[in-house]
């Protein structure tokens, strides 16, 4: 029997020296190969103090470097992200190295088996690249992009920057990676990363059409003409309440289609419990129940012209005042805002308006020229005889007389 002292063993276990890990450096050809990752920082973002998420990409070869950041981290943020960073790029390699992202990787096999995404693979088709997934807990196999993702903590973001919105952000964040590059590369150290990232962008494979970035489900419009996306909601044309439509999301934007009519766009808002309306896709059941307009939610704050607010406001003082405005909105779909509104101006200059008057207004600006009168061609015969509105030369026609002939 051995006995063995209490925390004896495991004491002499962790005093054993378990030697440093090494790594092999890795080598790659021009255009062959770029790293992804996330990263998570704090800024002040349109004066409050937010969690971005930064997706950065990084050519194995040149070391050339690329970061946007987003709100979300999302399947549709990660495909726009690839656009930008291609466009950004010039070209994509041959080869994408990731780790096992839950919105890139749907299963994980055995070995470097992977189940992608769907929309991702159509992504890696479109832009002819491999994905290849990190063997789990091995960081070092996208070492380049793990030490970019703490380079550009240290240097970007060591100080809380300031920002009005994501565009001025992704802009500042484009033109810090483009002065990075003017440090010495690592191997080819007489030249400059942006010098090897202008050669190698000569290996890199080009698509001419980018890559339509969105990620779709299907919705269910409610009642009053809204859909829920992401904790909010956004509304669609009326004549597709109670059905199902198809919701594409962007990174920027949400589409909305409903047999293959595109019945609803909106820019895409972050935050939860909003209501994003637009007014025109009510119109249709204004026309029913013009009285809707003075308290109807998506009409609170309508930014209309100048011109059609004057002529609100001027209606307003009529018992029928919003039934006809809703006449003079009904007309936009055919005629289009601007000619509505130069219609209205031109009734408000005369000192009056009414539906009846913009209409006839747009009427007339929408006239034809009546054709030029009839020349016939100097080829025809001469007629020896006019042609008159007679009917007794029909007659005599019939009873062989002397038109018969």
């Amino acid at each position: 029997m051995v006995t063995i002292p209490s925390g004896g063993l495991s004491k002499k276990w962790r005093s054993q020296d378990k030697g440093s890990k090494a790594f092999i450096p890795l080598t790659f050809a021009p255009g062959e190969a770029f790293q992804f990752d996330w990263s998570y920082e704090q800024i002040e973002l349109g004066g409050y103090n937010v969690k971005i998420k930064v997706a950065h990409f990084r050519l194995c070869h040149s070391r050339a470097i690329f970061c946007v950041a987003y709100m979300r981290e999302t399947l549709e943020m990660v495909l726009d992200a690839h656009v930008q960073a291609f466009q950004f790029f010039g070209g994509t390699c041959r080869k994408g190295i990731y780790d096992n992202l839950k919105t890139v990787v749907s299963k994980v096999l055995t070995g470097k088996q992977r189940v992608f995404n769907r929309r991702f693979q159509a992504l890696a088709s479109h832009y002819l690249f491999e994905p290849i997934a990190c063997t789990p807990a091995a960081g070092w196999e996208k070492g380049q992009v793990e030490r970019q993702v703490g380079v550009v903590r240290q240097r970007f973001f060591a100080k809380r920057s300031k920002f009005t919105d994501l565009e001025e952000l992704n802009q500042w964040l484009r033109d810090e990676c483009r002065a990075l590059t003017g440090k010495k590369h690592p191997e080819l150290t007489d030249q400059t990363v942006a010098e090897v990232a202008a050669k190698e962008r000569e290996s890199l494979v080009r698509v001419s059409v980018a890559f339509d970035a969105y990620q779709e489900s299907s919705a269910r419009v409610s009642l009053t003409s809204l859909v829920n996306f992401d904790r909010n909601r956004y509304s669609v044309e009326t004549s597709c309440v109670s059905k199902i439509v198809t919701l594409r999301a962007y990174a920027d934007r949400l589409s909305f289609f409903h047999n293959g009519n595109l019945v609803g766009l909106h820019c895409r808002q972050y935050g939860r419990d909003k209501t994003i309306y637009e007014p025109w896709h009510y119109l249709d059941i204004l026309k029913q129940k013009p009285g809707a307009l003075r308290n109807g939610a998506p009409f609170v704050d309508w930014k209309l012209p100048q011109e059609l607010q004057q002529a609100r406001i001027k209606l307003s003082k009529h018992d029928d005042g919003d039934r006809q405005f809703v006449g003079i909105l009904s007309m936009v779909p055919q005629n289009g805002l601007q000619a509505v509104t130069a219609a209205c101006k031109e009734a408000l200059t005369a000192k009056t308006i009414s539906r009846d008057l913009v209409l006839n207004i747009l009427s007339r600006a929408t006239e034809t020229e009546s054709p030029a009168p009839y020349q016939p061609p100097d080829s025809l015969p001469q007629l020896s005889l006019f042609p008159e509105a007679d009917c007794r030369r029909y007659d005599q026609l019939l009873n062989g007389g002397d038109y018969a002939s």
